[in-house]
């Protein structure tokens, strides 16, 4: 694998530590701007939606422009409306930065994965995948643990701070490693005209389903350890890097298999996923499963999650930016609905455990529209390999 790949690597970990870190800041975050934990949990969604319409409209307005050009200034962007985030004192200043963090988080992803593919062999788009995605795992294991710590201390403003200083090697990185010259990429029309596959289709709602059941249980993740499992809150640190851990094991995971037996990772690795969410839902008064189900319940969510995105760009040979564009997208739809649905559970008076069972619905509504694909007919040698 080109090293450039792993360089956009740690630009994905820079992003990656600002959309998770929210996780271990949501109590003081909410505490300080006088808003409900519900209320908090909506900055995350407004980042997912703001990645839901920037990574295709981003992918389209970049297709014709130097991909270094374009990477840069989503990075310098990002870098900006953190530092606003981190002097604001109002939330709906803070939310709005979250939708322009987003929008610049989508481009980049989409021009990086483009990027990435292009610069890898032609069938170890599933490497170049995790490789990418080992940057957002990574952010999970040390940036967002680190981002908690920071919001401990010092407060939750600290971690915008680091997130913004982060991002300059980042910067570095980006101007060493790509190259200064056109995409080359298609135009939009001719991209668009080879994304109408119903195998694509079915993979993008898949992907929605089984990211919005990982980002539902994640978002309110330090205040069901703390509040229904009965862990301090010195502990979300640690529990935070122990989601981390399980999240960079899936990638790694998915590196490995997702190019050469995507079926059987997918079809395992979903149900054990539907079934871990059961058991943590179940068990989650009670600190030992509790914690052993953070790291599990990571591991099989990216390994799943990250094999459907390189199924995606498998799918979208032909479209190499805007698949990555509509992955990017059809992922953050999974990550706006799956913490608003357990915001709306939280709200009706069910408690901290009941994003956990919501998260269990997904991927078994996931499971289901795999099922009922294959059984239409859809299930050929080609949407096999992507179910």
């Amino acid at each position: 694998m080109p090293f450039a790949v792993y360089l956009l690597g740690l630009a994905v970990f820079a992003q990656g530590t600002s959309e998770f870190m929210l996780a271990g800041l949501m109590p003081g975050i909410a505490q300080d701007l006088n808003v409900s934990i519900p209320a908090a949990g909506l900055l995350t969604s407004a980042f997912a939606v703001g990645m839901v319409v920037g990574a295709p409209l981003m992918a389209v307005l970049s297709l014709r422009w130097s991909r270094r050009s374009t990477l840069l200034a989503f990075l310098v962007v990002f870098l900006v409306v953190h530092v606003v985030g981190a002097v604001t004192t109002s939330y709906e200043v803070l939310l709005g930065t979250r939708v322009v963090a987003a929008l610049a988080n989508a481009g980049f992803l989409a021009v990086a994965m483009a990027t990435a593919v292009a610069m890898a062999p032609s069938n170890a788009k599933g490497r170049a995948t995790s490789v990418l995605l080992g940057g957002v795992t990574i952010a999970c294991v040390a940036g967002v643990p680190g981002g908690a710590a920071l919001g401990e201390v010092w407060g939750w403003r600290s971690a915008f701070w680091a997130v913004a200083v982060a991002l300059i090697p980042a910067i570095v990185a980006v101007v060493v490693s790509v190259p200064g010259g056109g995409a080359g990429a298609p135009s939009p029309l001719g991209e668009l005209r080879a994304l109408r596959r119903p195998r694509l289709l079915v993979l993008l709602a898949l992907g929605a389903l089984v990211n919005g059941a990982t980002f539902c249980t994640f978002t309110y993740l330090a205040p069901l350890l703390t509040g229904t499992t009965g862990l301090g809150s010195a502990w979300m640190p640690a529990m935070l890097a122990l989601f981390g851990l399980g999240s960079f094991a899936g990638v790694t995971i998915s590196g490995r298999v997702a190019d050469v037996r995507p079926v059987r990772l997918l079809v395992v690795g979903g149900l054990l996923l539907l079934g871990g969410w059961v058991a943590f839902a179940v068990t989650a008064g009670l600190a030992a499963p509790a914690i052993v189900l953070v790291f599990v319940q990571g591991t099989l969510s990216f390994a799943v999650g990250s094999t459907l995105i390189s199924q995606v760009l498998y799918a979208a040979d032909g479209a190499p930016t805007l698949g990555g564009a509509f992955a990017t997208a059809a992922f953050n739809v999974g990550a706006t609905v799956g913490p608003w649905l357990g915001g709306v559970a939280i709200g009706a008076g069910l408690g901290f455990r009941s994003p956990l069972w919501v998260s269990a619905l997904l991927v078994g509504a996931a499971l289901v529209t795999a099922a009922l694909a294959y059984a239409a007919g859809r299930g050929n040698t080609s949407m096999a390999a992507g179910l």
